[in-house]
């Protein structure tokens, strides 16, 4: 994973108190695999916007944009307009509330963020940290970012603070818009599951237990595109659930009391970036990143021994 770089320096508003902070991004987009769109003799394509009435090319410069109130039907905003409604970003994050720690149901959760002191913040900014874990508080505040006004929470870990943006009520769906129909549960089919969860429960999230496998296989793959070899397909694994079928609850549940759990795999090394690749071809900027690793000298099949020559009759 790349080294952390510092987005922004801002402030953390707690009451009378500034502390200033400087803000990262909590997660590495760099680490997925990324393929180009290419062309059939292998350069990049460069997309382009088409106007379904004409069929031409719209260049940016040309572009309006525009909320659809009917069908078909656009009330248009000017590029000065829409500016004007934009929120004036702020390089305060104003605590307005504390709340208890696990208030906020994960689902209102979007982008994450950390915190770190600047300078002459180191003191302030511990304080902080002490007094939320010491409380078993987070805390609520208003943040305009990137010509929108956020809700945000700011936790404390044994690490410092997290800043979580939050959703809004309309951005999120219920379960209890689906109409979930209630069914009855036994209380043995439920004393099994109890036994189950119990039986995997663990103390603990450990997130280098899991690795991404797909990543993992996508990588193999540019490497073999990358030797010359063909890709072969992984085959689906035995314990695979298969769609559609009828189980007794029961006899699965006993069935996984039985099952001995996988122990929890070790940290996998940090995979390479991979290079942008796609059907066999590596552009040039991408190639002189990465090079082809050599291919293994073959080994000469052994000759096959002659046919036997079968005897003429008389």
């Amino acid at each position: 994973m790349a080294a952390a770089r510092s987005i922004a320096s801002l402030t953390l508003g707690f009451g009378l108190v500034s502390i200033p902070i400087r803000l990262y991004s909590a997660t590495d987009s760099g680490a997925s695999v990324r393929f180009h769109l290419l062309a059939p003799d292998g350069s990049r394509l460069k997309q382009q916007y088409v106007s379904e009435q004409t069929g031409k090319v719209v260049p940016r410069d040309q572009m309006m944009k525009g909320y659809e109130v009917e069908k078909d039907q656009f009330v248009l905003f000017q590029p000065d307009e829409l500016k004007r409604l934009e929120e004036t970003a702020s390089h305060v994050i104003d605590i307005v509330a504390f709340i208890p720690e696990g208030a906020v149901d994960p689902l209102y959760y979007d982008k994450a963020y950390l915190l770190a002191p600047d300078k002459r913040g180191g003191k302030p900014y511990a304080l902080l940290v002490a007094a939320m874990r010491e409380s078993g508080q987070c805390a609520l505040a208003r943040w305009a970012w990137r010509a929108r006004q956020h809700v945000v929470q700011v936790r404390a870990t044994e690490d410092g603070l997290v800043l979580q943006q939050l959703l809004y009520a309309d951005e999120v769906r219920s379960l209890k818009d689906l109409a979930i129909e209630p069914v009855e549960v036994a209380p043995s089919e439920l004393k099994l599951a109890l036994q189950l969860i119990d039986q995997i429960s663990t103390d603990r999230y450990d997130p280098t237990a899991f690795e991404d496998e797909e990543r993992k296989r996508v990588l193999a793959a540019i490497d073999e595109k990358i030797a010359g070899r063909q890709v072969v397909a992984s085959a689906r694994g035995e314990d695979a659930p298969q769609g559609g079928q009828v189980v007794d609850l029961m006899a699965a549940l006993r069935a996984s009391l039985g099952k001995p759990t996988a122990a929890p795999r070790e940290a996998a090394p940090p995979a390479r970036k991979a290079a942008g690749a796609e059907a066999g071809n590596v552009t040039p900027l991408d190639a002189g990143a990465r090079k082809a690793p050599k291919r293994a000298a073959r080994t000469p099949a052994p000759e096959a021994a002659p046919a036997p020559r079968s005897r003429a009759r008389k």
